[in-house]
């Protein structure tokens, strides 16, 4: 027992005393969070961006213009220049440009349905998704119009009922994979690196000469590493609370349990890496080679509901893409550890066959 407690002791002294790895393993993630939470973390939700030339100026034309600036999902510009918004339309910095004619109010006043006024709305042809978005929201606009005019009475009404759902941002989604991200790194990277450099110094040939159990110096690793990842994950969440107002709607028991799978699943393939790899030289880009893919393919910066499908199947076995979802589901839905059962299975499979191949493949000379 003393020996399992001075090997977790020296162990996480030798992280604090490393200023290049305190850097890289909390500094880096915090600050990539940051700049990435800045730049697009209230990122949500479609935004039209359209210009409206009113050449009316009656009070119907007015009317027009404050029914369609009540859709928060437009950003609408008012131009008294049809010739410029038609020139920024075709450069892409708009979706969509109406315009209002002349003789607007008095078509409008006079009630004409057999001949109903034609308003000019054009549209970006090569972003379709967004100009068919936008042409709805004008079309809304226009129908209440129309049917305030001629005081149209339905016979058959909704009934509105809001239902209250989770404003979720970037930055709500990017966190949790950041968390994801640095357990990835610390363990794997950190553990194949270590552990082939203390082969290649001799410090493993003469733990092996003592009476210490290779159960013990694992376990001291484990305990160390666990420590780290927590204290990195509370500074990381602190940040994120304090600078863009995150909030852990789950249970922090299911925090704490995927933390603890994803160390022991990551720490599993580092040792096999640290097998592998003859040298520390040769470890750094083996373990580089598979960590950089999961980065992207991971769900870690990007959902993976956005990847191509003949990805998927191969995105769906990465251990980083399933504690990543477990921690997003955690701390933006409130998801129990039970309701995430399928994620903590695959972690415990990554975890029982990684120790399996390293039990093969670690040497300690």
């Amino acid at each position: 027992m003393r020996s399992y407690y001075l090997l977790t002791l020296a162990q996480l002294r030798i992280f604090l005393r490393n200023r290049q790895v305190l850097f890289w393993t909390l500094a880096f993630p915090i600050v990539l969070m940051v700049m990435l939470g800045s730049f697009l973390g209230n990122g949500n939700g479609v935004s039209i961006t359209a210009a409206v030339v009113d050449q009316d100026k009656s009070e119907q034309s007015k009317n027009l213009v404050k029914e369609m600036e009540k859709n928060e999902a437009v950003s609408l510009e008012k131009s008294s220049n049809e010739k410029d918004v038609l020139s920024q339309l075709k450069q892409g910095d708009l979706t969509l440009v109406i315009t209002i004619p002349k003789g607007y109010g008095e078509n409008l006043a006079a009630g004409n349905k057999e001949n109903p006024f034609k308003l000019p709305v054009y549209y970006n042809e090569t972003n379709m998704a967004m100009s068919q978005v936008g042409l709805q929201l004008v079309d809304n606009a226009v129908d209440t119009i129309s049917k305030k005019t001629v005081s149209y009475e339905p016979v058959v009404i909704t009934e509105s009922k809001g239902v209250e759902a989770l404003n979720l941002r970037y930055i709500d989604f990017l966190v949790p994979g950041i968390v994801a991200m640095m357990i990835m790194s610390n363990n794997m990277n950190g553990v194949a690196g270590q552990i082939s450099s203390w082969r290649e110094r001799g410090i493993l040939r003469r733990m092996q000469g003592t009476t210490l159990k290779a159960s013990t110096f694992i376990a001291a690793q484990i305990t160390a590493r666990f420590m780290l990842n927590g204290l990195q994950a509370m500074i990381v969440l602190a940040v994120a609370w304090a600078a863009f107002g995150i909030e852990v709607r789950g249970s922090w028991l299911t925090v704490i349990a995927f933390v603890t799978l994803g160390t022991l699943a990551f720490m599993a393939i580092g040792f096999i890496i640290a097998g592998i790899a003859k040298t520390p030289e040769s470890a750094g880009p083996i373990a580089g080679f598979l960590s950089f893919p999961m980065l992207f393919l991971g769900g870690v910066f990007f959902p993976i509901r956005d990847m191509p499908e003949f990805l998927q199947p191969f995105v769906q076995i990465l251990p980083i893409a399933h504690l990543s979802h477990a921690l997003r589901e955690t701390m933006n839905v409130g998801a129990s550890f039970l309701d995430l059962g399928m994620e903590a299975m695959i972690l415990g499979g990554w975890l029982i066959g990684a120790f399996i191949v390293a039990s093969f493949t670690f040497k300690w000379e």
